[in-house]
């Protein structure tokens, strides 16, 4: 499994995650896992990484979404889709060693994969101006 198709399962349970808010994460994660039947380690590995990182790190994440909304613009008017891959990518942005160029990539390839239409440009924007204020 490459990254790319790693981050789009992690991305996926994140989502997942998000609607359901779920309380315990290992049975959400080892649940996931064994239903799209994830073998490969490195996933394994990746995957528990986005999840409880997202977790420990939500207020800051949240609070870096709300600062760089317009100021019309509400959390709750994000949609969950929207939501999961931006906080899959500023956890990553934050919090890994991954080059910022293919965070903001592979979050806008999932965002025209699962988003609407506007997507793409909102997430490339959020994304944009986390990455200047860095």
């Amino acid at each position: 499994m490459n990254r790319t198709a790693i981050r789009d399962q992690a991305f996926k349970l994140v989502y997942s995650l998000e609607i359901q808010k779920q309380e315990d994460l290992n049975e959400a994660i080892e649940l996931y896992e064994e239903s799209n039947e994830i073998t490969d380690e490195n996933a394994k590995i990746y995957i528990k990484d986005v999840v409880f990182g997202i977790q420990k790190n939500k207020e800051e994440i949240t609070k870096q979404i709300k600062a760089n909304l317009k100021a019309e613009w509400k959390l709750e008017r994000i949609s969950k889709i929207d939501l999961a891959i931006l906080k899959l990518a500023i956890y990553e942005l934050q919090y890994t060693e991954t080059p910022f160029k293919v965070v903001i990539n592979e979050a806008v390839e999932l965002a025209k994969k699962y988003g609407e239409e506007t997507s793409k440009n909102f997430v490339n924007g959020m994304l944009a101006s986390i990455v200047k204020e860095k």
